[in-house]
């Protein structure tokens, strides 16, 4: 639920896009046919993972806060007029990214996205691949009896 959020929510926010906002589906399918998107500037969103905090015990019940973190892959070509002005623009619509995500809470979810980290996954022969990996907290409440 949360990656196809994620994923309106980039298409809504960041028109650089136009509409090219997938999800780790297509990212594996691209991969395994050992190609990237044609048309870029484009985004997939993926989930990356969970990370546990201190976990503790409140009345019989076991608590611990975590973060599930989900990735943005941003690809970005140099292959022709248009994508050179993406990859020259790569910086901007980074910082679009960041601003469309962090801060963001969506309904019916308690926490808020915040920006965790950034990086360059790969540039070669054109390309550029950046991923942007967001968090967003969470709690268990689980009775152990």
């Amino acid at each position: 639920m949360l990656i196809e959020d994620l994923i309106e929510r980039l298409k809504e926010r960041v028109p650089d896009f136009s509409g090219r906002v997938e999800g780790a589906l297509n990212w594996a399918e691209l991969k395994a046919q050992g190609r990237l998107p044609q048309t870029t500037p484009a985004a997939n969103v993926i989930s990356v993972g969970l990370q546990g905090g201190t976990p503790d015990a409140a009345a019989g019940l076991f608590r611990q806060a975590y973060d599930e973190v989900f990735g943005v892959i941003l690809t970005f070509r140099n292959n022709d007029a248009v994508g050179r002005r993406a990859f020259e623009r790569s910086e901007e619509i980074k910082r679009a990214v960041i601003e469309a995500v962090a801060g963001w809470s969506p309904k019916g979810v308690l926490g808020t996205f915040r920006l965790a980290r950034g990086t360059l996954v790969a540039i070669d022969a054109g390309t550029l691949s950046f991923q942007i990996d967001f968090a967003i907290g969470d709690q268990l409440r689980i009775d152990p009896s």
